[in-house]
């Protein structure tokens, strides 16, 4: 199991929203923004997306807490984790190998044979941890969802 004392991993309550929405925001920041075309950035902004993220599946999210803090989330439907987001101030404790290995667990559980994700060829962070984790690159293909030319990758980790 990855470190991350005193790390609470439970499901998301109502009242994790606002800090869901914020993660989300601080991830665009650190991680996308850069990357994104500025037409791309202000479809995000304007959209307020995580909002709508949050409103529609939130409460399916397993959230990290730390001292009384929503730090971290992940989601998945099936057996495709759709989001893993830890705000950047604690990107690097082990977060997010701890909502991952619960995710893993029960996406196991669930009688899946394997997970899959997709993350972006520019997040070389992000592909460093999935390998980490076992994740074997298994296809490319054009990132539609913030049309700025990206190129995402399908991961996928056989479980058990």
């Amino acid at each position: 199991m990855t470190s991350a004392p005193n790390t609470l991993i439970r499901r998301a309550r109502p009242e994790d929203a606002a800090a869901c929405r914020a993660i989300l925001r601080d991830t665009f920041e650190s991680t996308w923004r850069p990357e994104l075309t500025a037409e791309a950035a202000r479809a995000f902004q304007s959209e307020d997306r995580p909002a709508a993220y949050v409103g529609e599946r939130g409460l399916l999210f397993l959230v990290a807490e730390i001292g009384g803090e929503v730090v971290g989330f992940v989601d998945w439907n099936g057996d495709f984790v759709n989001a893993l987001h830890v705000l950047a101030s604690h990107a690097r404790t082990g977060v997010g190998g701890r909502l991952m290995d619960r995710a893993e667990a029960e996406i196991a559980a669930a009688g899946f044979p394997a997970a899959r994700l997709e993350t972006d060829t520019f997040n070389l962070r992000s592909q460093a941890f999935y390998a980490g984790r076992g994740y074997l690159e298994a296809g490319r293909y054009p990132d539609e969802e913030w049309n700025s030319g990206l190129t995402t990758v399908l991961l996928v980790k056989v479980l058990g």
